[in-house]
């Protein structure tokens, strides 16, 4: 009546469900805990630069090079289920024609709670161009430093830890770079 496999079968529909509620439970926990890290971004400079595009040489276009300083404490964001943290600086801009533009020009990956302060001097990681037009009359640009908490368990949770107090304007005509 009651053979070896259908008591294999029990054990493991109970540990299998029991499994599930303790990871329900952790998932559950994760979404309780709150933590505001706290940072300060300064963008130092904004240069643009004429070039050519890698993929098409007859296409020139203008670049933006941008030097900024983070100081910032994620420690707070770090607790016992988090994996990893992704952090990346962001450049919020409207161009000429009304299109809100969000470009990532930095990004790292923070796996220890003993690297998340930070104190980065450093410069854009990767490409910053306007594609439609040239930055000319391209209103000042909102720069903020967000990140992406990994769980081991649980949903994704997105946040942002410093910003620009006041929007940065693009260089002029004449402060350009040729």
């Amino acid at each position: 009546m009651h053979t070896v496999y259908s008591r294999i079968n029990n054990v493991s529909a109970t540990l299998s469900t029991s499994l599930m509620v303790l990871l329900a439970a952790i998932a559950c926990s994760s979404l309780l805990f709150t933590a505001d890290p706290k940072g300060t971004l300064d963008v130092t400079s904004v240069k643009i630069f004429n070039g050519d595009s890698r993929r098409y040489s007859h296409r020139r276009g203008e670049y933006a090079f941008v030097n900024f300083n983070i100081t910032a404490d994620l420690s707070p964001l770090f607790n016992w289920n988090t994996k990893q943290l992704f952090l990346y600086l962001q450049a919020e801009y409207t161009n000429a024609q009304g299109v809100q533009n969000e470009v990532v020009i930095w990004d790292r990956i923070v796996r220890r709670k003993d690297d998340a302060v930070l104190k980065v001097v450093g410069k854009n990681k990767y490409t910053f161009r306007e594609y439609s037009s040239k930055f000319k009359d391209v209103p000042p640009a909102r720069y903020s430093l967000k990140y992406n908490l990994m769980p081991y368990v649980g949903l994704l949770t997105y946040g942002e830890a410093a910003q620009t107090t006041a929007p940065v304007q693009f260089p002029s005509a004449k402060e350009r770079v040729e």
